[in-house]
């Protein structure tokens, strides 16, 4: 580890910076791993003299400290934020950058949290907001309103992993005045970086590939405008929702391998996403890296692989799918992803039920699986026998 009270620089390649970014030896024991800071108030030097600026834990606390710099570097950000779960970010954003009357575009796949979180919580607030496909930029454009103040984007998007062409949608929010949202949480920022394409901030579950095991719940805003970022932090200590240092610790740890994990993720994805389009049970696949997919190319430009999340529908309709989710043994039925291990789930009635009904509403025969680490022939044959 880094002895240097200096972080590492920018210019450092990334699987560098994840292990290293924001967290030097500890300074008075040596120790090269971040200490989980269990600790609610810090001795104060004085009246208003903190040390290290630290005096209560949902202000700042040194672990959080940590994953948050570790963040911002990863994202080429100026500043990163840490909260309690991905929702809690969204919810940080939201109350930041809109008040009543104002309007946002969300995509037309949006994931079914999100969308939640627009028509039940932020609508009864007063926000406003319509869905468009976001991977047609026209499409975006002709959704905006004068009241509009936030471009909100998935891409890959959860769970028909759509793609958006993220620089081009910069160009659409800048000549609106307008931010660009992106929730970068399928593809993490080893496989892209939206803020070096124009958005102006980045939405991540932690939970799910930045922690990689399954075991903790989190979430994170990066930007790199400084005067937002100092907006986003008042908030974030307004309201509360903040991570806990061990819940951080977690994330840290999962972050220094997260580099040869989505190298994984990736291969095995890409591998199975093959096998499912040459399966005479599966009507259509969702998966970028596939030639055929309507985004793949625009995918190959702004990522360095195509993530290990895969999608695909089955003959027979909504009942066949879940039949599909109840075959599955080495794939484990439940929800969220990212995790070393691999997941399966039917989308319609589980991670999006919250979006039937609406605009929406994704297709009943929609099987999601999230690929994990494990051996990839593996992984094949339970699909196979699965799918029957």
């Amino acid at each position: 580890m880094n002895d240097s009270p200096h972080p590492p620089r920018a210019h450092q390649h990334f699987e560098t910076l994840a292990i290293h970014a924001g967290q030097p030896a500890d300074e008075q024991t040596g120790a090269v791993v971040t200490p989980i800071y269990q600790v609610s108030t810090y001795k104060q030097d004085g009246v208003g003299g903190l040390r290290g600026g630290y005096e209560y834990s949902r202000s700042a606390n040194p672990t959080r400290t940590a994953l948050e710099q570790n963040l911002a570097a990863l994202e080429g950000g100026s500043r990163g934020l840490a909260f309690a779960s991905g929702l809690a970010a969204e919810d940080c954003l939201l109350r930041t950058l809109l008040t009543p009357g104002d309007h946002v575009v969300i995509p037309d796949d949006a994931y079914g949290g999100t969308f939640r979180l627009f028509s039940k919580v932020a609508e009864r607030w007063g926000v406003k907001w319509s869905v468009a496909d976001t991977s047609d930029v026209q499409a975006v454009r002709d959704a905006l309103r004068p009241e509009t103040k936030a471009v909100w984007v998935e891409t890959p998007s959860n769970p028909l992993l759509g793609i958006t062409d993220i620089a081009a949608l910069a160009g659409v929010a800048r000549q609106a005045g307008v931010r660009l949202v992106v929730d970068n949480t399928f593809a993490s920022p080893y496989l892209q970086q939206p803020l070096a394409l124009g958005a102006d901030v980045v939405v991540h579950s932690t939970t799910k590939y930045m922690g990689g095991h399954s075991d903790v719940v989190g979430g994170a805003l990066v930007t790199s405008d400084a005067a937002l970022g100092e907006e986003l932090a008042y908030h974030q200590n307004a309201m509360g929702a903040v991570a806990g240092p061990f819940d951080a610790w977690l994330v840290l740890r999962g972050i220094k391998t997260l580099a040869v994990r989505m190298d994984r993720h990736s291969a095995n994805a890409g591998r199975i996403a093959e096998m499912l389009a040459g399966h005479a049970e599966v009507t259509r696949v969702h998966y970028p890296g596939l030639a055929s997919h309507p985004g793949h190319e625009i995918a190959a430009k702004q990522m360095r692989g195509f993530g290990g999340m895969v999608s695909f529908q089955v003959a027979g309709g909504e009942e066949a799918a879940v039949a599909v989710c109840d075959r599955a043994r080495l794939f484990t039925l439940g929800e969220s992803l990212g995790g070393v291990e691999s997941l399966i789930e039917h989308p319609g009635r589980m991670t999006h039920a919250s979006a039937a009904g609406s605009a929406l509403e994704v297709p009943a025969d929609l099987v999601r699986i999230s690929v994990g680490i494990e051996a990839v022939d593996d992984l094949v044959e339970d699909l196979r026998q699965a799918l029957g």
